[in-house]
């Protein structure tokens, strides 16, 4: 009883281990490589798919009364931008020659760049936060990226090759996918198939598990990305460790704007809780891909707090930070 209470306090931390552990063996036991090789590929596929389920059992749960833009929203839109922009300033002052610290610091760029995660109304609603506000949020910040990324990658990187078009289709395809289409679902099924919306409802913690297996699959491509990577010494320690401090400072930022307006919870996961499946993607594509580390690495610690969040309030039945 001790051990299942324990991954039930700590069910995303037992996520990122498993995840670990499960792609190492896989990778370096001899035997099972083939069965990582035909599996892999497949596992990571299957992300969409869980992510769609995950969302529509969470939309299932929407007051409609809450589904409304809020000023905190365009606050913390503005604040990212600010960011991104200081980030870019620090990249363009940096040297020609220091190609270590530009890699250092355009991993630091994705960091914030990034669009909120698609598991932030789960893990919101966990923490006790508002499932309504926060999916009007997400669409307010993919809608943003469309913006902000084609502008901010040509001056991170002149030859990123990345477009308008690119991006647009890039930001719109998630938004439809996964979440326009499990929320439209979500809707109908509230009002011509309530007993099924009530079901879903009743699935507390379906949608949180859902997510917790596709950060395991997360966490072994992370695994993946760090230990396949050239870098050693000051600058792997670094693209581990700043990505950190990036985490702590939108975390406490989101919390500390979000309050204004007695969203603290939201807030935080608005800002923190960064879609870095994306972010690898867009770092892998058009800019250097050796940076990489510091998205896969922002994964591991918005999750440690996260879980840490969790086991307090789980606890103490409320949130001290």
């Amino acid at each position: 009883m001790g051990i299942i209470r324990f991954v039930k306090d700590w069910t995303l931390l037992c996520s990122l281990i498993v995840g670990s552990i499960i792609y190492l063996l896989f990778s370096r036991v001899e035997p099972l490589v083939p069965v990582g090789d035909f599996m892999g590929p497949k596992l990571v596929g299957l992300m969409p798919y869980v992510i769609f389920c995950m969302l529509y059992l969470t939309f299932c749960k929407i007051d409609m009364h809450n589904f409304r833009p809020r000023k905190w929203h365009f606050a913390l839109q503005g604040i990212r931008v600010l960011l991104t922009a200081i980030v870019v300033l620090v990249i363009k002052l940096l040297p020609a020659e220091d190609v270590e610290a530009k890699i250092i610091m355009e991993g630091v760029f994705i960091c914030v760049i990034c669009p909120t995660a698609a598991a932030a109304p789960v893990l919101t609603e966990k923490l006790g936060g508002g499932i309504a506000t926060m999916t009007v949020y997400m669409i307010i910040a993919n809608i943003f990226s469309v913006i902000i990324i084609p502008s901010f990658f040509p001056m991170v990187e002149k030859d990123a090759g990345i477009s308008f078009g690119i991006a647009f289709a890039l930001v719109l395809k998630r938004v439809f996918l996964v979440l326009a289409v499990p929320l439209i679902l979500a809707l109908l099924t509230k009002k011509y198939l309530p007993r099924v919306a009530e079901w879903a409802k009743n699935r507390r913690n379906l949608a949180f598990y859902l997510w917790s297996f596709n950060l395991s699959i997360i966490m072994g491509l992370a695994v993946r990305m760090v230990t396949r990577t050239q870098l050693t010494g000051e600058a792997l320690l670094l693209l581990l460790i700043l990505p950190l401090v990036v985490c702590i400072i939108l975390f406490t930022l989101g919390k500390v704007v979000g309050g204004i307006w007695g969203e603290r919870i939201n807030g935080g996961q608005a800002l923190g809780q960064k879609n870095n499946v994306v972010g690898i993607w867009l770092m892998n594509s058009f800019l250097n891909p050796v940076a990489v580390i510091a998205p896969c690495a922002y994964v591991v610690w918005q999750n440690i707090i996260n879980a840490v969040q969790l086991w307090y309030k789980n606890k103490y039945g409320y949130l001290k930070w």
